[in-house]
């Protein structure tokens, strides 16, 4: 099963020649972003699993109907927002979509596994930091569900033979050839291959002044469109079954 998600951020990047983007212009490019993803989602009749950095949430709402409107997952993505304001932003979000939310994704940030279920998760999906040397590292760790305190932890995946991650740096950088044997690898081993991508790699860093990194602004912007169109042709020709993260884990 591939798992295919997305990770709609904002980016925080600063500019160059003391230029200035908005936090309305960043919205806007994220949104903008995200749009050229749901064209190719839709080309390829994919669904899949957008967690929303819960900071922007309220900003995109007619993104985020949108998004669910065409039968893919929201769920949340927390960088720093505590319980009370958790709770809060979900009620208007579930209201909006008559939907409930399940999922909620961590990083650096972590929450008490009790405290997120009696809010109504049903998941967590945590990520770690991908940097430049961070996909080098050989990594062993679980790569199956597990339960806790009424909760299924989804972890990352992991290449059992290359040791890659499958997070967004490396799909950004890896050929897509290659890409594509791990994915057939590792779906030989395990039940399931998590994917996630973020939002900010579909920017054109020609166009906008982001400062940024010369490794992330490699193969960006329309070339990740291109990368993500022939990685879900090649899913669909090889007939690989896909889910969203709700379904999987219900």
């Amino acid at each position: 099963m591939v798992l295919l998600t997305f990770n709609i951020v904002n980016s925080t990047a600063e500019v160059k020649n003391h230029a200035h983007i908005s936090l309305e212009e960043r919205l806007k490019i994220t949104e903008e972003n995200i749009k050229a993803v749901l064209r190719i989602l839709d080309l390829h009749d994919i669904k899949a699993t957008f967690f929303i950095e819960l900071s922007i949430v309220e900003k995109l709402q007619n993104l985020i109907k949108a998004i669910s409107g065409r039968g893919h997952e929201i769920a949340f993505y927390n960088q720093n927002t505590g319980i009370p304001e958790i709770e809060r932003i979900k009620k208007i979000t579930e209201d909006l979509l008559e939907k409930k939310i399940r999922g909620i994704r961590q990083k650096d940030f972590k929450l008490p596994l009790s405290e997120l279920k009696l809010l109504g998760f049903n998941y967590i999906s945590n990520i770690d930091n991908a940097h430049i040397l961070f996909p080098f590292k050989r990594l062993k760790r679980n790569t199956e569900i597990t339960e806790e305190d009424g909760l299924s932890i989804i972890p990352e995946s992991i290449s059992p033979y290359s040791q890659l991650p499958y997070n967004d740096f490396v799909f950004q950088l890896l050929p897509m050839k290659y890409y594509k044997n791990m994915v057939f690898e590792t779906l030989k081993s395990d039940e399931f291959v998590l994917i996630y991508l973020n939002s900010w790699q579909f920017t054109d860093f020609d166009k906008y002044p982001f400062k940024m990194p010369f490794y992330r602004k490699l193969y960006s912007g329309k070339k990740m469109e291109d990368k993500l169109e022939e990685l879900l042709s090649w899913i669909n020709e090889k007939e690989l079954a896909t889910s969203r993260m709700k379904d999987y884990t219900f």
